[in-house]
């Protein structure tokens, strides 16, 4: 399968990432294992997870993603030379062992690599900026991670312009390691969080761009087309928002492409996503090997520019 350049880093990736978010959340771990085979099978070789994942789900303290991902890794060795591991740290605001600070790295990468069961991650991102600790501080503990093998590469998450920006400017004046990667969220029904200033200082400065929340929580999936649908589902609060007119529109237009070419409105959507301008690769999850294989035809669903503008005007 083709790859992309992830910015500077040197990483290569398929355009789709593996969203390891459902891992002991939706997913136990012995789907979750065979999600995975399926997945880099399929000669994809990206997966996304993060410290946090599942914290939110009662019971849980966060790392459950991350350990069932290593243990998936353990059970095979040859298995971690063929993917490029994405995990986050920081993801709780504030410093003092909680944010950014130092502190916090340094003790975020030894648990997660602990859980991952690996001497390395492939790209560390900031889950959220930290406006508690200066940016150089940061960089500085990343530098050091580097330089000890521990990471290879770097990258953001959910930074404003401005805040990418700063951390850019840093880097090179200060000659630390850079964010190769930012992860915004972006889909057909969420666009103004990543087209604009972000995008255009994303392409400028050369840094790649992993979006999440591809099918917006799942609604683009076309799963959620009336309020009965959402009852019940553990993701009805985030598809629910975009169940209203505009959304709608999206849907038929996503209905109309997907039966042109015998396809799924997700694999349109993420089609949609991996032919945008800027865009290295979505993130996506599944839930069952046939998700999988639906992802793996996304990749291979190659869309019209009157289907690509098509689908971008029922969503503006």
């Amino acid at each position: 399968m083709e790859t992309r350049p992830l910015g500077r880093s040197g990483l290569k990736i398929a355009p789709l990432v593996l969203g390891g978010n459902v891992f002991g959340w939706t997913v136990d771990e012995a789907t979750s294992f065979k999600l995975l085979d399926r997945f880099v099978g399929a000669g994809l070789n990206a997966i996304d997870t993060a410290d946090v994942y599942s914290r939110w789900v009662p019971g849980h303290k966060g790392g459950e993603s991350e350990t069932i991902i290593g243990n998936w890794l353990k059970a095979s060795p040859g298995r971690r030379a063929k993917i490029v591991l994405i995990t986050k740290v920081g993801a709780a605001p504030g410093a003092d062992g909680k944010g950014l600070s130092r502190k916090s790295i340094e003790a975020g990468v030894e648990a997660s690599l602990k859980r991952l069961q690996t001497d390395r991650i492939d790209l560390y991102l900031s889950h959220r900026p930290d406006a508690a600790t200066p940016i150089e501080e940061t960089l500085g503990a990343y530098d050091a991670l580097i330089k000890a093998g521990k990471v290879r590469a770097i990258g953001s998450s959910n930074y404003t312009p401005e805040g990418l920006s700063e951390a850019l400017e840093v880097s090179e004046k200060k000659k630390l390691p850079r964010y190769e990667a930012e992860q915004p969220e972006y889909n057909l029904a969420e666009r103004k969080k990543f087209e604009g200033p972000l995008r255009d200082l994303c392409i400028a400065k050369g840094v790649g761009v992993i979006v999440y929340y591809s099918l917006a929580s799942g609604f683009l999936s076309g799963k959620y087309r009336r309020k009965e649908d959402l009852e019940g589902r553990a993701r009805a609060g985030g598809a629910g928002k975009y169940l209203n007119e505009n959304g709608l529109k999206i849907l038929a237009a996503l209905d109309a492409v997907a039966q042109a070419h015998n396809a799924k409105p997700a694999e349109v959507a993420l089609a949609w996503l991996i032919a945008r301008e800027g865009v290295t690769a979505p993130i996506a999850s599944a839930t069952s090997v046939e998700q999988v294989d639906s992802l793996v035809r996304a990749t291979q669903l190659k869309l019209t520019p009157d289907e690509i503008r098509a689908l971008t005007q029922a969503s503006d």
